[in-house]
């Protein structure tokens, strides 16, 4: 949605939405107050409709002055900036280099504390370098203590290993501890190709090792969790329905196994990152939980939310927004309270469902 003309003001008037002195975002991006249309900011308090293909801000440039013509919209200092660009300069030197994993090595940590030391700044983009070490390394930061934890319980199996990172300093430390991943690609140490519910159920005398299973991949958490005849399974990610892990991982945890030991990692803004130690439990309870659509009660896929596709279609709602796999209902009182600009903003979005 572009629109210009009739907002309160003109363009000097340009104003985003706000909500308890926060910006709302819609579809990413922050919305026009008046009108509802996508809007970004040009300077410091200075906004304009539409979104443009922007290179993402960094301080990798030659000066404060230089910084401040290419991204005006952006209020740092330059004290701000020369900080963000030397951390910067580092990291990028860092991630370049060949490391040794010898023991006591720990690189993916030290880069980490590197950039988390100071004060987190948004010129840092955060969520970019995470991504990028994580293609590296591992989502999850390993530390000498968590190392430490999982020998206690070695033998290992680890199933969807990735760069098989954790692996590599658990063997540079002396522990056995194998590996398996359905696609290895640039692996610190050897692995070996399979899917995890095969790998899992293939070594019932070692204790199984996930760390950071995608949370909507059953295969990857749940299926493997199932397969695995052994006693001892070490999760490193998050607690409860989080990122990490499916919802049926995570209640068969809570069902049939109990956690006997746990420790916190580092982790990143908005994360719980921990390793978590369960056992089985002597007796086997099964899944009575089940998803329902709370209007007509009908079994729906675990995990989902709200209504039934059949109740969806039947009584369709004033308005309905699809999230991920989810879909998002709004009823007509709720749709009458909103502000008019959020409506307008809900109403052109991509994700309406129609």
């Amino acid at each position: 949605m572009t629109t210009t003309e009739s907002c309160a003001g003109g363009a000097a008037g340009i104003r985003p939405l706000l909500s308890a002195g926060r910006r709302v975002l819609v579809d990413g991006h922050p919305i026009c107050a008046d009108c509802g249309g996508a809007v970004e900011p040009v300077a410091p308090d200075e906004w304009r409709h539409g979104l443009t293909r922007r290179a993402r801000v960094t301080p990798a440039v030659p000066s404060y002055r230089e910084f401040a013509r290419r991204f005006p919209w952006v209020a740092a200092s330059e004290a701000e900036w020369q900080e963000a660009a030397c951390c910067l300069t580092v990291y990028r030197k860092r991630l370049k280099e060949q490391y040794d994993l010898g023991a006591g090595k720990n690189p993916y940590l030290e880069i980490f504390r590197g950039l988390t030391a100071a004060r987190p700044s948004p010129l840092l983009d955060l969520g970019e370098r995470r991504r990028e070490l994580a293609a590296r390394f591992s989502w999850a930061v390993p530390t000498a203590a968590a190392l430490e934890l999982l020998a206690k319980y070695a033998p290992l199996v680890e199933c969807g290993a990735g760069t098989g990172y954790w692996l590599a300093l658990l063997r540079a430390r002396g522990v056995d501890a194998i590996g398996y991943d359905r696609s290895v690609r640039r692996p610190w140490t050897a692995l070996q190709r399979q899917v995890s519910a095969r790998a899992a159920r293939r070594h019932p005398e070692r204790s199984l090792f996930l760390c950071w299973p995608p949370y909507d991949d059953d295969a990857a958490s749940y299926q493997a969790l199932r397969a695995y005849r052994g006693g001892v399974v070490i999760h490193v990610g998050e607690r409860g329905e989080g990122p990490t892990g499916s919802v049926r991982f995570h209640r068969e945890l809570a069902l049939n196994w109990s956690v006997v030991e746990e420790l916190e990692l580092p982790h990143w803004p908005g994360l719980q990152d921990r390793v978590m130690v369960y056992r089985r439990n002597a007796v086997r309870r099964a899944h009575l939980q089940r998803d329902r659509c709370f209007e007509c009660q009908r079994y729906i896929p675990i995990g989902a939310i709200g209504r039934c596709d059949a109740c969806f279609r039947r009584r369709p709602p004033a308005l309905a927004l699809r999230v991920g796999r989810h879909r998002v209902e709004y009823p007509k009182s709720v749709v009458a309270a909103m502000p008019p600009a959020l409506r307008k903003a809900f109403e052109a979005s991509p994700t309406r469902v129609r």
